[in-house]
């Protein structure tokens, strides 16, 4: 076996259904082959599994967008028992729809529960209607992320954090649980240069959605970069490494060159068994 081209993760499927992507069999999809999905990976060694959020979503959103996305807290607390070493991102939670101290009780509780396996991907969020629906402000969204990457950082391990920023200010209270890791992982989701200067300056990870390969390059050039600092892209189609080997392994390639330190994994699939054979295949050809 040779050294792996990358890490691998999982765009989860089943908690997360756009129209084009998804394969029918998601649709009625139980929470045993979820947990099945978790398992396989786990086992196989992929770096982490995903869920995104939404709370309700504009009906006129549905062809675009879609319409499921499990709440991510309760899915990743269930997986989380279920696994025992893939970590758990989500990807991304809306920094403006929470309070940063609800983020660090919620989130820090689930890193407790899992043993330190949280990975925390926000993002500043763009469908005012959503925005409007939970009362969050939206035309300040992204200096109040900013505000709020901030106190996450100074709260997310700390039983009795203390920030006093521009949007966001607290001191004297306790959280507890708070996080077990020393420095949760923070990433920044987004499909602008803006969400990777985010990412740079105040977080530890970048993990762009509707961004080319050439694009992320592109801006990834501009940055240099603090060693550890994760690039999260997805290869630019889904992959078949049972039918299509060398496509594949090249894809692969093409997405490390394009400055990915992790590669976010979908497949051409048509049912659970054939998704988990796809898992196995392509961590044998990752490291072939």
């Amino acid at each position: 076996m040779g050294a792996a081209i990358a890490k691998l993760s999982v765009a989860t499927p089943v908690v997360t259904m756009v129209p084009a992507i998804s394969a029918d069999w998601e649709k009625s999809a139980a929470v045993e082959d979820l947990a099945q999905i978790a398992e396989t990976a786990d086992r196989l060694g992929y770096h982490h599994l995903t869920c995104s959020e939404h709370i309700a979503l504009p009906a006129a959103e549905q062809q675009r967008r879609g319409t499921r996305y499990w709440d991510p807290l309760a899915t990743l607390g269930y997986l989380a028992a279920r696994t025992r070493h893939i970590r758990l991102a989500t990807n991304v939670v809306v920094l403006g729809y929470h309070h940063p101290l609800e983020i660090a009780k919620r989130y820090g509780t689930l890193d407790v529960v899992s043993n330190g396996r949280l990975i925390l991907g926000v993002g500043v969020g763009s469908l005012k209607e959503e925005f409007d629906l939970v009362g969050a402000a939206f035309d300040d969204r992204g200096p109040r992320a900013d505000d709020a990457l901030r106190a996450l950082r100074a709260a997310l391990s700390v039983r009795q954090p203390a920030y006093h920023g521009e949007f966001y200010s607290f001191s004297g209270m306790v959280v507890d649980p708070c996080a077990v890791q020393d420095h949760v992982p923070i990433w920044v989701g987004g499909r602008t240069m803006r969400s990777l200067r985010r990412a740079a300056t105040l977080a530890d990870g970048w993990a762009p959605f509707n961004v080319t390969l050439r694009q992320a390059r592109s801006w990834l050039g501009q940055w240099d970069l603090r060693p550890g600092f994760e690039v999260v892209l997805a290869a630019p189609s889904p992959l078949d490494p049972i039918n299509e080997p060398q496509r594949a392994r090249d894809l692969l390639a093409e997405t490390a060159a394009h400055g990915a330190s992790i590669i976010s994994t979908t497949f051409t699939h048509t049912s659970l068994q054939h998704y988990l054979e796809n898992l196995a295949a392509l961590t044998e050809l990752n490291t072939a």
